[in-house]
């Protein structure tokens, strides 16, 4: 923990003009956007589900609660997109982060000393919050920190490149991870599915060539049930509940390049309105092409094992998203109405531990003791969770807030 700034991005801004406590020459809408995110991704103590079950029959509360959960396979929810989000944010601000350590006379080595470090920090960091509450380390490398570690160092590397080598780099990623799927075997006549903890009859198989892309039968499955158990464990691995694989570092390295295309753009000469204009186009073509692939039954959009349509499907979405924050905190320069994301976008590292952490567990729990047992049917047993997640909410923000005014930004 230090006083300093999670990311440097040094683009020419009246952020700190605006807000005196970001500092000078962050982009705002970056900010904004992962502030966004990280708040979908601590929102989770709502618990919308719960309140969905009690009000089976209010449509509204059924909806919230889709989109507050992952999609079973293919398409998405808006809950798909925190981690795509958060991992395309990452290559954006890297075109930054590498001007200004390289202005404070790094050399090549030393940034890359510096990015292995990081990179070994966030895949402790992910074994640490997957192991709160285990009896020993649970070596896991799907989710989002260790996925971002493993890719990092080729991203910063991949950075020193001009854009078009940094676009070759992604399409042969793509179409490299697409290829080697599409050649892992199909399960064979006979096939104990229960050894990959999913029914041949579930009802979200994908049939044809697209099977090559089901859940636990896939290539990146196969080179789990070698690879994690290499590492100690209470039992051996078999599967994945929910299909989820390390192999997808890879393509997730894509939607980093993605981000760092994006944030070439940010900081290069280009007007406003041809920023936001690229922005815009670049995000409607990806998501059209990652529909053709879809639709053709050419590659599914799978989030869970990261497939090339995913990548690119998402990736347009994280292009549209970071435009709409673009145009309305740095063109229009609605900062001070996203004040509330920005304290979260600032710290992002402390808003991820804190919602994948116990700490949110703790308050609540806490509130309960102070407030008492029942202090969340204010509104009725349904809305229980809204009160005291909304509380609990509050609290991790003003932690944040706390560190936002002392300038005590995490960084790794």
């Amino acid at each position: 923990m230090e006083k300093g700034t999670i990311a440097a991005t040094n683009l020419p801004s009246a952020a700190a003009a605006v807000n005196p406590q970001i500092p000078a020459g962050r982009i705002a809408s970056v900010d904004v956007y992962r502030g966004l995110v990280m708040l979908l991704m601590m929102a989770e103590v709502l618990s919308f589900q719960n309140v969905a079950a009690a009000l089976p029959d209010n449509q509204f509360w059924q909806i919230l609660a889709f989109n507050q959960s992952h999609v079973p396979w293919t398409w998405l929810s808006l809950h798909d997109m925190i981690q795509p989000s958060f991992t395309f944010l990452v290559g954006v601000v890297l075109p930054f982060s590498i001007a200004t350590r390289k202005n404070k006379g790094a050399t090549f080595n030393t940034l890359l000393n510096h990015t292995l470090r990081r990179s070994l920090i966030l895949i402790f960091l992910g074994f640490f919050l997957r192991s709160l509450g285990a009896d020993g380390t649970n070596f896991t490398f799907e989710d989002t920190l260790t996925q971002i570690g493993m890719g990092y160092t080729f991203l910063v590397m991949i950075g020193f490149c001009r854009p078009k080598v940094q676009l070759g780099v992604l399409v042969i990623i793509l179409v490299g991870y697409w290829l080697a799927f599409a050649l892992y075997p199909l399960p064979k006549a006979g096939f104990d599915y229960t050894t990959a903890g999913v029914s041949p009859n579930w009802e979200h198989n994908l049939h044809g060539f697209a099977a090559h892309w089901n859940k636990n039968t896939n290539l990146a499955w196969a080179a789990d049930r070698w690879f994690l158990n290499l590492f100690p464990r209470s039992s051996p691995f078999l599967f994945n509940g929910g299909g989820y694989s390390t192999l997808s570092f890879i393509p997730t390295l894509g939607t980093m390049i993605l981000g760092l295309l994006a944030g070439g753009v940010l900081r290069d000469s280009r007007t406003d309105k041809e920023k936001l204009k690229y922005f815009i186009i670049a995000g409607l073509i990806l998501m059209a092409l990652g529909l053709v692939l879809q639709l053709t039954n050419i590659n599914p959009i799978v989030k869970r094992i990261w497939t090339p349509a995913w990548v690119i499907f998402s990736g347009g979405i994280c292009f549209v998203f970071l435009a709409f924050c673009y145009w309305l905190v740095d063109l229009k320069h609605y900062k001070k109405p996203f004040f509330f994301l920005t304290v979260i976008g600032a710290n992002s590292i402390a808003a991820y531990v804190m919602a994948d952490g116990g700490l949110r567990r703790y308050i609540s729990d806490n509130l309960h003791v102070h407030l008492g047992q029942h202090y969340d049917r204010l509104f009725g047993v349904a809305y229980s969770t809204i009160v005291s997640g909304s509380l609990t909410l509050l609290c991790l923000w003003l932690i944040l807030y706390w560190m936002y005014r002392r300038k005590i930004f995490i960084r790794v």
